[in-house]
């Protein structure tokens, strides 16, 4: 299936139907009063995530969304029937805005929530909704209101807690098809991936936490450069970025120094917040480095890069030092998952106006 993750929708929600003048007309009841019922309401349109989807292309296609009007009131003290609702199943994670008011309508990133997204109009009223004891035959009735029409933009941002970064080839399909039973198309060229792959990574029966990979970025990604800039708003939500690092000896006198620095100084352009997330370096491809050069490699890297934070050594083709890395993952997704809560100092308790409870001086 192809990935979409943007999309521009225009919704109408129904009018509501009209108010109905009528008169009760039998024999034997000379004066039978007003019957005219009120018009019924037209069909809203809603917004429900759905964690069965992950794309938007089913609103590539489809642009326009209306709903029914409601019917009109009748004689015979006859309500006109309101119109059904349609409901709009989108993936988790999509963010819908109002165009024309610039302004964010809903995030669904809570399975099954309902946002109504436009509202059908409320249906006018009959004759019989104007009679009073003064009033006794009312010719008054009141058109339906209108519907509500809107242009949302659909942006779908993938809900992950942990997202891959890196340079084409950098390994990052490799490690996310090594770990999880995603399986993304995996070669030796260039900008392989085209589409962010989610999978799951399971540590035990219960605990597990899912990655995202995106598309490789290169040097100018964030002025359009390449194709990694477009999907970098997948990775806003995660927890935790794995920065892959290509180790493999090159004989084109490439630096991984030099390519660590480009994408770190992209992510600074594109978002200083994205940025700001914790980030971990891996060293991918360390089975193509004789075991008596990796030592010094890993460290010349991270005294060249002046990096500070954690690094680890894997490769992904042969699961070497991936388990260490997963579990490791595991344990900071969990704590950012469940921060934990500070408790009040029980020596403070609150008793009587609000002073120490007995014993606290001690």
């Amino acid at each position: 299936m192809k990935f979409v993750d943007e999309a521009t929708i225009d919704v109408a929600a129904g009018n509501g139907g009209s108010g109905c003048v009528s008169f009760r007309r039998e024999k034997f009841i000379p004066f039978g009063g007003p019957n005219g019922g009120n018009g019924g309401c037209g069909g809203s349109v809603w917004a429900v995530g759905d964690p069965n989807l992950n794309t938007l292309i089913d609103y590539r296609y489809a642009r326009r969304h209306e709903a029914r009007n409601g019917e009109q009131g009748r004689g015979s003290d006859q309500f006109g029937a309101a119109a059904d609702d349609i409901v709009l199943r989108m993936p988790m994670g999509t963010i819908i805005t109002d165009l024309d008011a610039g302004a964010v309508l809903a995030e669904l990133l809570v399975p099954g929530e309902k946002v109504l997204v436009a509202k059908g109009g409320d249906g006018g009223f009959g004759n019989l909704h104007f009679k009073t004891s003064t009033n006794r035959a009312p010719r008054q009735k009141t058109p339906g209101w209108p519907g509500e029409a809107r242009k949302l933009k659909l942006e779908l941002r993938v809900l992950a807690d942990v997202g891959l970064l890196g340079m084409p080839n950098a390994g990052k399909s490799t490690l996310i098809a090594a770990i999880s039973n995603a399986r993304p198309k995996i070669a030796d060229y260039p900008f392989t991936t085209l589409h962010p792959n989610l999978g799951v990574v399971r540590v035990a029966p219960e605990q597990s936490f899912v990655v995202a990979d995106i598309p490789g970025l290169i040097e100018g990604a964030a002025e359009g450069a390449g194709l990694g800039h477009f999907f970098l708003r997948h990775l806003q939500r995660t927890h935790l970025l794995l920065h892959l690092v290509d180790m493999a000896p090159f004989d084109d006198g490439i630096d991984p120094v030099a390519q660590a620095r480009a994408i770190i100084a992209e992510l600074k352009k594109y978002d200083p917040g994205l940025h700001a997330k914790p980030r971990w370096i891996v060293l991918n491809k360390m089975d193509m480095v004789p075991a008596e050069e990796r030592a010094k490699r890993v460290k010349d890297f991270v005294r060249r890069l002046r990096w500070k934070g954690p690094v680890f050594e894997i490769s992904a083709l042969t699961r070497e030092g991936c388990e260490p890395l997963i579990r490791a993952v595991y344990k900071h997704v969990s704590a950012m998952r469940n921060p934990p809560v500070e408790l009040p100092d029980p020596r403070f308790a609150l008793g009587d106006g609000g002073a120490p409870m007995d014993g606290a001086h001690e």
